[in-house]
């Protein structure tokens, strides 16, 4: 059973933000310190600063030749159970940053030249150039050494679900970077028979590492191998039988250069802008293989049928207070599915204004592209976080509803948001009071009812995603024309 079934949360993976793990088998995705860099929000920098410092802070140590402080700090990385990711067969089982291995692991930095002349600098390199160390072992120490900020992350997600946490457990260490050192202290985790679990944001795994020293070497190293070889015609340039002259094949190539990380090493420390060039194409054209797409997440996934359900459920929940909580929890698995990955890390019921009002639920805009990001960038509104109030009403929304989610619009917080309702007999009276506010300066309010919710499933259903963002922006126009 997955997580979500054990708790009874009644979403599936693509209503989900969290992996939603099986707690009794691993789920073979990774944790990706490279994808981590590159989010721009204030969870992922705070992940993306302790990877850093940990890994800074070690390399510095062994190219001082601080062998004992190097090998301590090594030496705290566990075997990390408790998220259930990786490769392991069967039941969950650590893969390799504990004991003999966290001393492997020092003496393989140690050896390296890559790590000692300062080719190696981030934590996800390794795999291009440390032999031995791969994405498993990679997502294990990332693990590591965020674990605080996962935990936290945990208990988060809990209380959006209405997870009951009873008890405390010992974390497992995680790096403070104040202390500059490792650290434990007693938590409140969700525990399935006697086992700690802790949830990690989907928007951060992979089903392989963004950096993979084999398609380095495939895709980019030999490629640039051929392009030398033909432009000074040496003798492994091809010549046909019509005289013509091509550039060697990767299959004579292979032989001439054979694969490893010492070699990948080698090259890239004499062609750093091969480097470079690799790691933009992930970071800037292919956003670093991801996010992962719903249907990453289970092969047999169908995201039209799973769209058309969502469609044929929301009729069946009443408006009114009793299935006010069902409504909600609709909304937030339909907007989470809808807007991935530019909306992640909901919150549910936040508090502002020192607790006096509450927000129904917050996002973190994760947007790199499309509406969201549109937002911030063309329209230079304030949108960090986008908060949505539900109005589970049998009445149209009215000025008190549009009051009270623009009440708690801020500078710190945002000026974005979203009004999810049931119905309205007048539409466009609705986006007067939206448009009103926004001229008054009062922030931005997209109201989406039933009709815009289904709306956007059926573009889903009929394959057009990308047309959500065009009609998202047309809503939008309404309060700035």
């Amino acid at each position: 059973m997955r997580f979500s079934e054990i708790f009874g949360i009644g979403l599936e993976q693509p209503q989900l933000d969290f992996v939603d793990i099986e707690p009794d088998r691993d789920t073979p995705l990774f944790i990706d310190p490279f994808a981590i860099s590159l989010k721009g929000d204030a969870w992922s920098e705070i992940c993306h600063q302790h990877i850093t410092h940990f890994f800074q802070t070690a390399l510095d140590h062994i190219r001082a030749g601080r062998d004992q402080q190097a090998q301590q700090m090594l030496n705290g990385l566990s075997e990390p159970n408790e998220t259930c990711l990786g490769m392991s067969q069967g039941a969950p089982a650590g893969r390799g940053v504990g004991g003999r291995q966290a001393f492997d692991l020092y003496e393989s930095l140690a050896a390296s030249q890559a790590a000692q002349n300062g080719l190696l600098e981030e934590l996800a390199e390794c795999d291009l150039f440390i032999p031995g160390i791969g994405s498993d072992k990679i997502s294990d120490i990332t693990t590591n050494i965020i674990r605080r900020p996962l935990i936290e992350y945990t208990q988060q997600q809990c209380a959006l679900h209405g997870i009951v946490l009873d008890g405390e457990f010992p974390s497992g260490r995680f790096w403070d970077i104040d202390a500059r050192a490792w650290r434990q202290e007693y938590v409140q985790l969700p525990v399935v028979a006697q086992n700690r679990l802790i949830l990690v944001p989907k928007y951060t795994v992979r089903r392989k590492m963004a950096l993979d020293s084999q398609e380095f070497y495939s895709r980019h190293i030999l490629n640039f191998i051929q392009e030398e070889e033909f432009a000074r015609q040496s003798p492994l340039v091809r010549v046909l039988a019509s005289g013509e002259r091509r550039p060697p094949t990767k299959k004579v190539l292979k032989e001439r250069f054979p694969f490893s990380k010492d070699f990948v090493a080698r090259f890239s420390e004499a062609h750093p802008d091969v480097l470079e060039g690799y790691k933009h194409f992930y970071a800037e054209i292919e956003g670093a293989r991801g996010p992962l797409r719903h249907q990453d997440f289970d092969d047999e996934f169908d995201e039209a049928v799973f769209a058309r359900a969502l469609v044929a459920a929301l009729p069946n929940i009443p408006p009114g207070n009793a299935t006010a909580d069902q409504y909600h929890t609709f909304i937030m698995g339909a907007l989470e599915f809808i807007f991935w990955p530019n909306l992640i890390y909901p919150k549910k019921e936040h508090e502002v204004h020192e607790g006096r009002k509450r927000i129904d639920i917050t996002y973190t805009n994760a947007a790199q592209d499309g509406f969201f990001w549109r937002a911030h960038t063309a329209h230079n509104i304030a949108s960090r976080l986008v908060m949505v109030e539900c109005k589970n009403y049998s009445k149209d929304p009215a000025n008190p509803e549009v009051d009270q989610l623009s009440g708690r619009f801020g500078a710190n917080r945002g000026q974005l948001g979203m009004l999810l309702y049931r119905t309205v007999d007048n539409y466009d009276r609705l986006c007067a009071r939206c448009r009103d506010t926004a001229q008054d300066g009062r922030g931005y309010m997209i109201a989406l009812g039933d009709v815009q919710v289904i709306e956007f499933l059926d573009l889903i259903a009929e394959g057009q995603r990308a047309a959500i963002d065009a009609r998202l922006q047309v809503i939008f126009n309404r309060l700035i024309d």
